[in-house]
């Protein structure tokens, strides 16, 4: 593995006749905006593209109305060419059923902003002082030399208005993206609203029933407070996975609590943790003591157990 540079990325897909670009597991706007932004380039060099998720979930409705669409080939069908690329995945292992497709590569590029990431690839672009994986994938695409037309900056809109929450945390440079993107053609305000406020009329009774059972704990995280919440299998079942996702960002706002934590159960006795912190606390390590990873305000992990002893775990990390 080389820690790498937009230039020397740029370098290793230019002239490459075909490149495999891998987004991961459970995607979310800023992977599947960033495999398509970079795949739309690509295939617009001349270069044959192809571009995939693991088949673990179906990819959001609102992801699959992005341009470039069209180069989404199911797992089970992926080629596999002798350059591949992932893009936002933390670790291999978020490639999930797809990592045997990059390991076997000749030639591999890791493009990540998560501060847990090692770095798994020939060459890996990784800045945990990017708000998004998307904006490197921008570095990129401009050391090409490849024109932003509006469909390639939609794409890339998608990932730097989920990952900034709206831009609520965004650096300044983010703000000086996104109104290059805007100008590129992007119509921010429908897709922002697609993206971030558009849900089923049913979310709001799985929400009223989260919120019901959600929990302070006053005297967690040195007391600054954690606040946590329970989607159950049944609940998780009857819903899609990005409207899970939500629940995060209402328990989050929680006043009295520096951390809020997640918990969906994504079959019987098996977790995924979402976790966010305000200022304070930093989440990596937390996350990274669970087999998990991510950003020091926003981590995640997978445990398995009853709900009492994921809960215990957590709470005794904090």
């Amino acid at each position: 593995m080389t820690a790498s540079t937009s230039t020397a990325v740029a370098r290793a897909l230019t002239c490459v006749p075909a490149v495999t670009i891998l987004c991961h597991v459970r995607p979310d706007a800023d992977t599947i905006g960033s495999g398509l932004a970079l795949g739309l380039a690509l295939d617009r060099l001349g270069t044959e593209v192809e571009v995939a998720f693991p088949a673990t979930v179906s990819l959001p409705t609102v992801l699959g109305d992005l341009p470039g669409s069209k180069l989404l080939v199911p797992a089970s069908e992926v080629v596999g060419h002798p350059v591949v690329v992932s893009v936002d995945a933390a670790s291999l292992g978020r490639l999930h059923e797809l990592a045997p497709v990059f390991s076997a590569a000749q030639h591999s590029v890791a493009i990540d902003h998560h501060a847990s990431n090692e770095g798994f690839a020939e060459l890996d672009l990784i800045d945990p002082g990017a708000d998004c994986t998307a904006v490197l994938v921008l570095s990129v695409l401009d050391e090409l030399g490849v024109e932003i037309d509006d469909e390639i900056a939609t794409c890339l809109y998608a990932g730097l208005v989920t990952d900034t929450g709206s831009f609520k945390w965004a650096r300044p440079e983010s703000f000086r993206i996104a109104a290059r993107l805007i100008e590129a053609g992007v119509d921010g305000r429908a897709w922002s609203r697609a993206l971030l406020d558009t849900h089923p009329f049913g979310w709001f009774s799985m929400v009223a029933q989260v919120l019901a059972g959600a929990r302070l704990l006053p005297e967690a995280c040195s007391g600054e407070g954690c606040v946590y919440a329970v989607v159950g299998h049944e609940i998780l079942s009857a819903m899609s996975w990005e409207e899970s996702e939500s629940v995060i960002d209402i328990v989050r706002t929680a006043n009295e609590a520096e951390v809020a934590a997640v918990l969906k159960e994504t079959a019987p006795e098996e977790w995924t943790v979402s976790l966010r912190s305000k200022h304070s606390v930093d989440l990596v390590p937390i996350a990274a003591a669970h087999g998990g990873g991510g950003h020091r305000h926003a981590s995640g992990y997978s445990d398995t157990g009853t709900v009492d002893d994921v809960i215990a775990r957590l709470v005794e990390s904090l």
